[in-house]
């Protein structure tokens, strides 16, 4: 038995022995679905919602929500970190207003998302972003600042004459495992912001609404097995981009080539 099997069967066997523990307490020790669920309520529960069609239907509006919040952090977040990291004079400029905004919490915009965009897909978007947006600026500010200064004389006796040149032959390229290690810490951020948005009111659909509405309507199988497939989205988005990252854009970084 190789190594990686080894890991999945001992992974596959946590996962049972957890499932066995839970069910005995919630069916034996606890004997209410409302305070603890058992195993066979919440599958039977997510049996019932894949009938009704209404957890695809959160999923993707979820995944809608993430998609337009994350995507406008990165548009913003690493053209402005990349002014703030290699020209002093921005980052004099731009840096008392980031420090300002940063330490506030991502869900006391709450309350102006719901004014500027009211119950729409655009405010839980801005809950992503205002969560997404400071980790990516962040980690791409930090590489940046952090290049090493043979590089930039290396490139310069190369025929980068520009900061552009500089900025795109050299500086990016050296900055990319930092930024995707920022993007990474993004996405986990939004995902916790969207879940917060959503079950505070921003939308009227997702999981994290569905998630809170259950929890009125006293469906508690309902709420674990929202909690679930939030937790599964999350590590599937999480896989998806790490592979990727790692295959394509830090093959190099790894000693490979193409």
């Amino acid at each position: 038995m190789n190594r990686q099997t080894q890991k999945r069967l001992l992974g596959i066997t946590a996962l049972v022995t957890v499932a066995v523990i839970w069910q005995i307490i919630a069916e034996y020790v606890v004997g209410r679905s409302f305070i603890l669920p058992s195993v066979t309520d919440v599958i039977s529960a997510f049996v019932d919602l894949i009938g009704s069609g209404t957890l695809l239907t959160d999923i993707t509006v979820s995944l809608e929500h993430f998609g337009i919040g994350l995507l406008a952090a990165f548009f913003l977040g690493v053209p402005i970190g990349i002014l703030m990291g290699w020209f002093r004079t921005a980052d004099f400029l731009l840096d008392p207003i980031i420090e300002v905004f940063r330490p506030i919490p991502p869900l006391a915009w709450i309350p102006f998302s719901i004014i500027w965009f009211g119950l729409t897909t655009q405010a839980a978007g801005f809950m992503i972003f205002v969560g997404a947006f400071f980790p990516i600026l962040t980690a791409t500010y930090t590489a940046f600042r952090s290049i090493p200064k043979v590089f930039v004389e290396a490139g310069k006796v190369l025929g980068c004459n520009t900061s552009f040149e500089l900025i795109r032959h050299v500086a990016l390229p050296a900055a990319i495992p930092a930024i995707a290690s920022g993007i990474r810490i993004a996405m986990g951020v939004g995902w916790m912001c969207l879940v917060g948005a959503e079950m505070f009111g921003v939308s009227n659909y997702g999981l994290g609404y569905q998630l809170w509405h259950n929890y009125y309507l006293h469906q508690m199988p309902n709420v674990v097995v929202y909690m679930l497939i939030l937790g599964f989205t999350g590590l599937i988005i999480d896989r998806i981009f790490r592979n990727y990252v790692d295959g394509r854009l830090l093959r190099w970084h790894a000693g490979e080539v193409a």
